[in-house]
């Protein structure tokens, strides 16, 4: 068994060895992105004696707040129960896969930025969310396509398998240095179904929302692991860190 603890200097010496050797981008990559930038992924799973456990209380929090606010307020002691709970289970998570996704920055993303970064004069960003790409009726990830258009791929979570608690992740972020900037911790993704996550994407700017599978807001980034599709089932937690250089 291996704790988070015991594996957080492996997944950084691992993630360092990734970046320097078997993670080459291709030139046209290269040419679509105005940023360069990784996603880093972490599949993990309560100890075989604790799925059961664990299910359960995933999903006895979500019920309470799923029931409205009113019924969230009138429940709080036993909410914070049930999160405390969950705590002691995640600290005794083991890792079963590990692995990165390099982002294709869709064109779209590209020019919001640009507008963004050089005449911007007063803006709110919306978002980014983070959503998973699933393996359903894949073909490819694209710099041309849009949160409206993406014709290879479909959003997991919903329609699609995998299913995870919704709705999708809001990235918070970490102040930039030395020309990298990266999320302040990862988002967590708890799967309540079986399936294959190919990936990941980004999407924000105004009409970005967090429901699964809507199409507004801007597209800005899309990846696929490197290391493959990463199939998951009920109880899995998946967590998607993101960092991006100019």
């Amino acid at each position: 068994m291996t704790s988070r603890a015991q594996t957080s200097m492996t997944d950084k010496i691992q993630a360092s060895a990734s970046n320097g050797a078997a993670l080459a981008v291709s030139k046209d990559l290269k040419e679509a992105a105005v940023a360069e930038g990784v996603y880093h992924a972490t599949l993990w799973f309560p100890r075989g004696q604790d799925v059961g456990k664990y299910i359960k209380t995933r999903d006895m929090i979500e019920e309470i707040k799923g029931a409205g606010l009113d019924h969230m307020v009138n429940h709080l002691k036993r909410l914070g129960y049930l999160e405390r709970k969950m705590s002691d289970f995640e600290q005794d998570f083991e890792v079963q896969w590990s692995g990165v996704a390099h982002n294709v920055v869709a064109t779209v993303g590209k020019n919001l930025a640009l507008d963004t970064y050089l005449a911007g004069a007063s803006y709110t960003v919306v978002g980014p969310f983070m959503g998973l790409i699933s393996s359903t009726s894949f073909t490819a990830v694209n710099a041309a396509d849009t949160m409206s258009s993406h014709s290879g791929w479909l959003e997991a979570g919903n329609a699609n398998t995998p299913t995870y608690t919704s709705p999708r992740k809001t990235a918070a972020w970490s102040s930039a240095s030395s020309g990298s900037k990266s999320l302040s911790a990862a988002l967590s993704f708890s799967m309540t179904g079986t399936g294959t996550v190919k990936g990941c994407f980004l999407v924000y700017g105004s009409g970005a929302l967090t429901t699964i599978d809507n199409t507004a807001g801007t597209l800005y980034s899309a990846g696929l692991f490197t290391g493959g599709d990463q199939p998951v089932v009920n109880g899995n937690t998946l967590s998607v860190s993101y960092t991006t250089s100019l």
